[in-house]
Protein backbone atom coordinates (compact mmCIF):
# COMPACT_ATOMS: atom_id res chain seq x y z
CA UNK A 1 0.00 0.00 0.00
CA UNK A 2 1.25 3.54 -0.87
CA UNK A 3 1.68 6.50 1.55
CA UNK A 4 0.00 9.19 1.40
CA UNK A 5 1.28 12.64 0.60
CA UNK A 6 1.28 13.90 4.08
CA UNK A 7 2.97 10.54 5.84
CA UNK A 8 5.70 10.99 3.36
CA UNK A 9 6.50 14.61 4.49
CA UNK A 10 6.47 13.43 7.98
CA UNK A 11 8.20 10.96 7.42
CA UNK A 12 10.83 13.26 5.48
CA UNK A 13 10.69 15.80 8.91
CA UNK A 14 11.70 12.76 10.78
CA UNK A 15 14.30 11.75 9.03
CA UNK A 16 17.92 12.28 9.94
CA UNK A 17 19.78 14.12 7.07
CA UNK A 18 22.79 14.77 9.04
CA UNK A 19 23.57 11.06 9.68
CA UNK A 20 21.31 8.99 7.09
CA UNK A 21 22.93 9.16 3.37
CA UNK A 22 20.14 7.90 1.91
CA UNK A 23 17.32 11.02 2.90
CA UNK A 24 17.71 12.67 0.01
CA UNK A 25 17.18 10.20 -2.27
CA UNK A 26 14.86 8.44 -0.91
CA UNK A 27 12.58 11.45 -0.24
CA UNK A 28 13.14 14.23 -3.10
CA UNK A 29 12.00 13.78 -6.67
CA UNK A 30 14.59 13.89 -9.55
CA UNK A 31 12.79 16.90 -10.76
CA UNK A 32 12.30 18.73 -7.67
CA UNK A 33 12.18 22.60 -7.42
CA UNK A 34 12.13 24.65 -3.97
CA UNK A 35 10.80 28.03 -4.32
CA UNK A 36 11.99 29.75 -1.12
CA UNK A 37 11.38 32.90 0.63
CA UNK A 38 13.87 33.79 3.00
CA UNK A 39 15.03 37.26 4.47
CA UNK A 40 17.93 37.20 1.91
CA UNK A 41 15.31 36.95 -0.77
CA UNK A 42 14.12 34.57 -3.16
CA UNK A 43 16.14 31.42 -3.93
CA UNK A 44 14.89 28.69 -6.41
CA UNK A 45 16.79 24.92 -5.92
CA UNK A 46 17.06 21.95 -8.02
CA UNK A 47 17.39 18.83 -7.08
CA UNK A 48 21.00 19.11 -7.64
CA UNK A 49 21.08 22.51 -5.43
CA UNK A 50 19.49 20.95 -2.50
CA UNK A 51 21.76 18.44 -2.41
CA UNK A 52 24.76 20.93 -2.17
CA UNK A 53 22.83 23.08 0.32
CA UNK A 54 22.33 19.89 2.44
CA UNK A 55 26.45 18.92 1.88
CA UNK A 56 26.81 22.13 3.94
CA UNK A 57 24.57 21.30 6.35
CA UNK A 58 26.64 18.24 6.97
CA UNK A 59 29.36 20.32 6.83
CA UNK A 60 28.73 22.75 9.47
CA UNK A 61 26.64 21.43 12.09
CA UNK A 62 26.70 18.48 14.26
CA UNK A 63 23.55 17.66 14.88
CA UNK A 64 20.09 19.06 13.60
CA UNK A 65 16.22 18.53 14.48
CA UNK A 66 13.40 19.69 13.30
CA UNK A 67 10.19 20.46 15.51
CA UNK A 68 6.89 20.42 13.32
CA UNK A 69 4.15 22.00 15.16
CA UNK A 70 1.66 21.89 12.00
CA UNK A 71 1.54 19.20 9.63
CA UNK A 72 -2.04 19.62 6.97
CA UNK A 73 -3.15 17.75 3.54
CA UNK A 74 -5.70 19.51 1.28
CA UNK A 75 -6.13 17.99 -2.47
CA UNK A 76 -3.34 16.61 -2.18
CA UNK A 77 -1.10 19.66 -1.14
CA UNK A 78 0.50 19.43 2.51
CA UNK A 79 1.60 21.96 4.34
CA UNK A 80 4.35 22.19 7.54
CA UNK A 81 5.07 23.93 10.14
CA UNK A 82 8.31 23.97 11.78
CA UNK A 83 11.50 25.20 13.75
CA UNK A 84 15.08 23.47 13.04
CA UNK A 85 17.41 23.22 15.88
CA UNK A 86 21.29 22.93 15.55
CA UNK A 87 24.20 21.73 17.66
CA UNK A 88 27.43 23.65 16.27
CA UNK A 89 30.91 21.65 16.69
CA UNK A 90 32.70 24.19 18.23
CA UNK A 91 29.88 24.56 21.17
CA UNK A 92 28.08 21.07 20.94
CA UNK A 93 26.39 21.23 24.18
CA UNK A 94 24.06 23.72 23.42
CA UNK A 95 21.07 23.53 21.02
CA UNK A 96 20.62 26.71 19.09
CA UNK A 97 16.80 27.39 16.91
CA UNK A 98 18.03 28.96 13.78
CA UNK A 99 15.15 29.40 11.79
CA UNK A 100 11.21 29.10 11.69
CA UNK A 101 9.98 27.86 8.26
CA UNK A 102 6.00 26.88 6.61
CA UNK A 103 6.32 24.81 3.25
CA UNK A 104 3.69 23.44 1.15
CA UNK A 105 4.48 20.48 -0.71
CA UNK A 106 3.23 18.75 -3.79
CA UNK A 107 4.38 14.84 -3.84
CA UNK A 108 4.57 12.89 -7.55
CA UNK A 109 6.00 9.36 -7.67
CA UNK A 110 6.08 9.22 -3.91
CA UNK A 111 8.49 11.72 -3.56
CA UNK A 112 8.67 15.94 -2.72
CA UNK A 113 8.16 17.65 -6.13
CA UNK A 114 7.46 21.29 -5.88
CA UNK A 115 7.80 23.31 -2.63
CA UNK A 116 7.16 26.52 -1.65
CA UNK A 117 8.89 27.62 1.36
CA UNK A 118 9.20 30.86 3.26
CA UNK A 119 11.84 31.05 6.56
CA UNK A 120 12.27 33.62 9.01
CA UNK A 121 15.55 33.63 10.94
CA UNK A 122 15.71 33.20 14.63
CA UNK A 123 15.65 36.54 16.76
CA UNK A 124 16.49 37.25 20.35
CA UNK A 125 13.26 39.10 20.75
CA UNK A 126 11.55 35.34 19.76
CA UNK A 127 9.42 33.73 22.25
CA UNK A 128 8.51 30.50 21.07
CA UNK A 129 8.00 28.50 23.88
CA UNK A 130 4.26 28.20 23.61
CA UNK A 131 3.86 28.48 19.81
CA UNK A 132 5.49 25.01 18.59
CA UNK A 133 3.54 23.06 20.52
CA UNK A 134 2.20 20.32 18.29
CA UNK A 135 -1.54 21.23 17.08
CA UNK A 136 -2.14 19.50 13.87
CA UNK A 137 0.53 16.89 13.04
Amino acid sequence: MSKNAKEIVKEFYKSDLLKDESVLEKFFHPELVLIWNSADGLTIMNYDDIVTFFSEIKRTYLDMRVEVSHLLEDSGHVTVRYKYYIKTIENQDEELGIAHFMCIWEVKDGKLYRGYQISQPVTNNDDTSESYHKVKV
